[in-house]
Parts: C-alpha cells; structure tokens; sequence
C-alpha cells in the first residue's frame, strides 16, 4: 500500500523535477504558444514561477491605444469577450470572443474594457451584467464557489461561468484575459464615485481609469498586494484553513501588505499574528493575479524560528505543521484527512513545487 503509494506520488511529480524544453511537452507547447506576438523576454526558457495561474502568456496590452478606443472599436478585426458580472463566457474550456457586431453584443454596456491586442487585433471585454437570465438562481450566485452557469439565447453554445470553478482549465491566454476582466469590471461596479469630491465618475481610457468631472480628479483601478507564505521548519510546511473551507483542506498562510511594510515584515507580521509562530529568512518565489476581487498574491519563502503554534481564531480557524511525505500523498489523494490548496491557487503552485524540490 505505501510502496503504491510513492510510486503515485514520484509520477505526480515528474514533469516538475523535468522542467525542460526538451524533456516536458507540455511546458514546451505553452512556450510555444506564448512566444507568438510576445515580447523577447519569452522567447528564452522561462522558469518555473512564470507558469502559474493567470500569468505569463505574454498579452500585449498595448497601454499606449487606450485613449484611442473608437479607432480600436472601428478595426474590423475586434473581438469582445462577453461577461455577466464576472464570470466569462466559454464554449468547451476556451473563452468565447465574438465580433463587436454579434447579436449577443445588444445586451452588453456601451464601455467596454480594452485588454489588449492578439495578433494585432484588439480585445475588448464586454459587460452583459444587466441581461437577466429567466431562470436564475439570485441564492447560487452568492456562493464562495458559484457552480451555477448561465446561456445567453444569442449564443447557446457558450455559457457564463465562475471563474474559480474553471480556471485550471483555461490555456494561460485565456486565463489572463478572464482575470484581466473580472478584476477591471469589478472595480468600476464598486469605484463608481469620485474618491475626492463623491460625484459620480465617468468610464476612461478604455476602462483603465475614470475621470471625475466635478473636481477633474482622476481614478485608476486599485491592485492589493498579498502575501502568501511557503513556511518550512526542516521536513515540514506550515498550512492554515478558514472557516467555511471545504472539510480537510489546508492552505498556506495569507494576509495583505500594510502601508510603509515590505515583503519582507508582511510575511514575518502575518505568520506571527495566525499562527504565533517566528520567521527568519524570507525570499520571494512568484507572483499571481488573483481576481477575487483584484489583488496581486506575493508567494513567499520563509524559514519558520520554532514550531510552537499560538493560532489567533479571529484570523483563521486552525493551523499545523504537515511533513512533505505526508503533503505527497494528499497532493495525489491519498492522505486518509489531509485535503492539499485549489488547483489553480498560487498555494496550490508553491506546494507543488517544494514537493518537487524546485523552488526557483
């Protein structure tokens, strides 16, 4: 039974401790994949930490169109990826980009989000949040992990869905253009007004800001650092949960960036308040966009002082140490309690990789 059980484990991570382009054929076909129109810093062998979720597909976002957006509109090569209140629109795992003149388009906002250029082509993203579907379910959408999807009747073949539900599933193009969206859309529904003067702001360059005309205040869509944290004592990682998670499944530990703090303190700060425990060395691993709603998750490296927990219940709901033989084995489902982080999550990425032993 345990012998099975290694064995599983040392498939599960052979393509990390095989990261190369010749010996991986499925990092070399994203390689390939990004390397078109992308800048030449992804033309050379990229690293690990380069491949997580909702980054590294080498998007042009062509930030110097975007107070042209009627001439970008007026290209005949535009497409639109429709979006209803977060959640993109797919047909069989891709996301679905129409043409600016598709019927589906009648239900969509006036402002569009500009994000970037494929193959020179400009890609909008396109609100249809104000489109009621007959049989929504108002209670699902509400739900950490929204399983609900919805069909437009102007395009059957697609429907909406949460993008925590399929993000493992998207190629890396589309999972930043779905991320990109979301975490744009979302904060104008929720940065209406002006912050200096409190009147209403209006839709700017291309979505990427928003002018205020009462005071001439300019606003521009907010990123919330966080890190989140690969703490190790020797053989063993540190792994917390939240209240409401799934029973069984473990994380790593997370929290926001304070104003005037560095990586660094963040990372020493949060551990101490969840988990009471002391961390020395910190080093940086990777980075992930995370659109929930749109924070940019700072994955860390620490080594932990002690191993004494003193968990604070107002920020998680339990902590402990786990062994790498036994973080395997939940990594291929094995563990008979322990359930391993979100594919797809940065926490998911990192403990993969010090799985494999490679975290560069």
């Amino acid at each position: 039974m345990f012998r099975s059980a290694v064995r599983r484990v040392q498939e599960y991570l052979k393509p990390w401790r095989n990261f190369n382009e010749k010996s991986d054929e499925g990092h070399t076909k994203y390689r390939e994949e990004i390397a078109l129109g992308s800048p030449p810093w992804h033309l050379v062998k990229m690293k690990i930490a380069e491949t997580v979720t909702f980054g590294g597909s080498g998007l042009d976002r062509a930030a110097e169109l975007r107070g042209d957006v009627q001439t970008l509109k007026a290209d005949p090569r535009a497409r639109a990826v429709p979006v209803w209140r977060g959640k993109p629109m797919l047909e069989e795992d891709a996301l679905v980009r129409v043409p600016l003149d598709h019927s589906v388009m009648q239900d969509a906002a006036t402002d569009m989000v500009f994000l970037g250029r494929e193959d020179g082509a400009p890609v909008f993203a396109a609100d249809l949040s104000a489109w009621v579907p007959d049989d929504l379910d108002d209670a699902s959408l509400d739900a950490f992990l929204d399983p609900s999807e919805q069909q437009h009747p102007a395009y059957p073949n697609g429907v909406f869905a949460e993008i925590r539900a399929i993000m493992t599933r998207l190629s890396p193009r589309d999972a930043e253009l779905a991320a990109t969206a979301k975490a744009v859309m979302g904060w104008h529904v929720t940065h209406r007004f002006c912050a200096r003067c409190g009147a209403e702001s209006k839709f700017a360059m291309g979505g990427w800001q928003r002018d205020c005309a009462a005071c001439d205040g300019h606003h521009f869509p907010r990123t919330d650092p966080v890190v989140i944290m690969l703490i190790t004592h020797g053989n063993s990682v540190l792994v917390g949960r939240s209240p409401g998670w799934p029973e069984g499944m473990y994380s790593l530990l997370a929290g926001f960036i304070e104003p005037g703090e560095t990586i660094e303190a963040a990372v020493r700060r949060e551990v101490f308040e969840e988990a009471g425990v002391r961390v020395g060395h910190v080093t940086y691993l990777a980075s992930q966009p995370w659109p929930f709603p749109a924070s940019l998750m700072l994955g860390c490296a620490g080594d932990a002082l002690d191993t004494t927990l003193n968990i604070d219940p107002v920020e998680i709901e339990d902590a402990m140490w786990v062994t790498r033989e036994d973080m395997a084995l939940a990594f291929t489902g094995n563990h008979p309690k322990l359930l391993p982080a979100r594919k797809g999550a940065i926490a998911h990425f990192l403990l993969e990789a010090w799985l494999a032993d490679r975290l560069d």
